[in-house]
């Protein structure tokens, strides 16, 4: 196989250079942005399937392939993965509306006791351990490393004319194909913490999440469909730390640092993954707000296509081109 360029250094990119350089191939990566400049960088890490699954009304049916992609994250790369959970917290009728939804795909769940505890005056909650999360840009460093010693080479220029083949792993940034068309932006806020919970489970509560980190926790996170500019909104931070003290009220006096980044989705909230039209172009793009968790199987259904193997059970629901067939 001739050297494959990938356009992007986020989660998507190295982890597609990581999983074709094991194979052999020549690889090259792309990307003139420091590392974890990037929607992958300006992120929780959170790889939760159930959640995502039950909350989110775009990725309501694919808690099947969520799942089966967190599933492949503990032998496809040296990250430590944080299996500590996750819980929702509300009023006992919402809770309840949550359980429900959480019982009809098939997710692990119990009545949250021991982890209402240190939120203070919140009896109500649900926790699923399905949820895990990683330190992101630790995580990135650890993926370019792999990459590297699995022999991808990295430049810090953007992509210019290659004879070769192209995975475009841009996320938000476009592109050259077709099928690019579909992609919606969406902008996205996240507050890091000076402080907060540094272990235990994902809280998620009403518009806001608080994820724990070592470096200090991290509040996320806003969803502005349309909006394409990575400019940190103030009056939509202090919305997320006040949403993040109304479940937390100690986080209040807690100063952070605000990031805001800017993420592509598909109509039906999974991205576009495998051969576009356009010859010798691959898609590895739009992820939407799960990209982390998705990264490995998005790199194993990109590497099968490659080398002209079965791309697996999850490929229709990827396919690049499912928006275009057809029209």
């Amino acid at each position: 196989m001739d050297e494959v360029v990938i356009a992007g250094a986020g989660v998507t990119g190295l982890s597609v250079a990581l999983a074709l350089a094991r194979r052999g191939v020549r690889v090259r990566v792309c990307d003139p942005a420091p590392l974890g400049d990037n929607a992958s960088g300006v992120a929780a890490g959170m790889l939760a399937p159930a959640f995502e699954a039950a909350l989110d009304p775009v990725s309501a049916g694919h808690f099947e392939i969520l799942r089966a992609a967190r599933d492949l994250w503990p032998d496809f790369a040296p990250v430590e993965i944080a299996r500590e959970g996750a819980v929702f917290v509300s009023d006992a009728h919402n809770v309840e509306a949550v359980a429900g939804k959480l019982d009809a795909i098939g997710a692990a769940h119990r009545p949250a006791s021991e982890e209402l505890t240190p939120l203070g005056g919140i009896s109500s909650g649900v926790f699923t351990p399905e949820d895990w999360r990683l330190e992101p840009l630790e995580a990135l460093k650890v993926l370019r490393r792999e990459a590297e010693a699995a022999g991808a080479r990295f430049s810090d220029e953007a992509v210019g004319e290659t004879s070769g083949t192209l995975v475009l792993a841009t996320g938000a940034a476009g592109g050259s194909a077709p099928e690019l068309a579909i992609l919606e932006p969406i902008k996205g806020h996240i507050l890091r913490l000076d402080g907060g919970p540094t272990s235990g489970p994902v809280i998620r509560g009403e518009g806001a999440y608080i994820c724990p980190s070592s470096k200090g926790a991290i509040v996320g996170g806003t969803m502005e469909i349309g909006a394409a500019d990575r400019v940190v909104d103030e009056g939509r931070v202090k919305s997320l730390h006040d949403a993040a003290a109304g479940v937390v009220p100690a986080l209040a006096t807690v100063r952070g640092t605000p990031h805001a980044a800017v993420r592509a989705g598909t109509p039906d909230g999974l991205p576009l993954v495998g051969p576009s039209a356009r010859k010798g172009v691959f898609l590895a793009v739009g992820a939407r707000r799960n990209g982390w968790l998705l990264a490995p199987l998005v790199a194993q259904v990109c590497a099968a296509y490659l080398a002209g193997e079965d791309p697996g059970p999850f490929a229709a629901q990827l396919d690049a081109r499912r928006f275009s067939r057809g029209a």
